[in-house]
């Protein structure tokens, strides 16, 4: 599934690879932009760089997702503080998410946040993603909660995030939104694409009235460890998410080609 930061050898290669991180997250802002989650100039996706240094990627304050481009992504520390000359204002506070799970978790290259509709509505919700639809069981028993304590502007957040999350791919942030990690930008956001999915199927669902149908524990488990390549079955589909992902670039090649810049 896509490639992730390593540590370059040389200057040209380090050079590079930060290149590539920043083509890679610069198609993710244009893609959540398409696929109608954002919320303004607010929220944020970060890409952790290679290198000691704990540097990010992450976008300019104030700028659209629609302007997002490779070289206008701000680089930064792990406090949000802008790390080279930049035109842009940089949102430290925005950042507070962002960091904690960086910090807690070296799995976490790339870390998403969306205040969609449909994500705020199931964030809301007492019983969360229910399996309702084979989307939401790739996040079954795989999805953490956090409480709303506020808007996330205060740093002892951060360790009750943290826990809340775990190990999981995927947090529900109680009456704020969704967020994803990933080992790299494509797989945050295809985590994201079918987290959503599932929120607006959900939604959709309970506003039909009718009872819903829902699986047993036993085949929400089951389908959750297919989705992930675990489960015993007579067919594996190991290529399905890199076939997405290179289905989504040339999506992004013609609706957006100056991501690139």
């Amino acid at each position: 599934m896509t490639e992730t930061p390593t540590t370059p050898a040389t200057a040209e290669d380090i050079a590079a690879e930060e290149l590539r991180l920043r083509r890679e997250l610069a198609a993710v802002y244009r893609l959540v932009a398409h696929f109608r989650m954002t919320d303004l100039i607010f929220t944020h996706i970060s890409q952790r760089l290679p290198g000691p240094d704990n540097h990010f990627l992450i976008n300019p304050y104030g700028l659209m997702f629609e302007e997002i481009t490779a070289s206008n992504l701000v680089r930064i520390d792990l406090e949000g503080n802008a790390v080279e000359p930049t035109p842009h204002p940089v949102n430290p506070a925005g950042f507070v998410i962002h960091s904690a799970i960086h910090k807690a978790r070296t799995d976490a290259h790339c870390v998403l946040h969306t205040h969609t509709r449909a994500g705020c509505a199931v964030a809301a919700q007492q019983g969360g993603l229910l399996p309702v639809n084979q989307m939401s069981m790739e996040f079954h028993n795989r999805v953490g909660y956090h409480n709303y304590e506020g808007v996330a502007l205060n740093l002892d957040e951060q360790e009750r995030l943290v826990d809340d999350l775990g190990g999981h791919p995927a947090l529900i942030l109680r009456n704020h939104g969704l967020l994803t990690v990933g080992e790299s930008a494509a797989q945050a956001f295809l985590r994201m694409f079918y987290l959503e999915k599932a929120c607006e199927i959900q939604v959709t669902a309970q506003a039909a009235g009718a009872l819903l149908v829902l699986p047993s524990e036993k085949v929400c488990e089951y389908t959750a460890r297919q989705l992930a390549g675990e489960a015993t079955a007579d067919f594996q589909d190991d290529i399905a998410y890199d076939l997405a992902w290179a289905a989504l670039l040339r999506l992004v090649e013609r609706i957006a080609p100056d991501y690139k810049d």
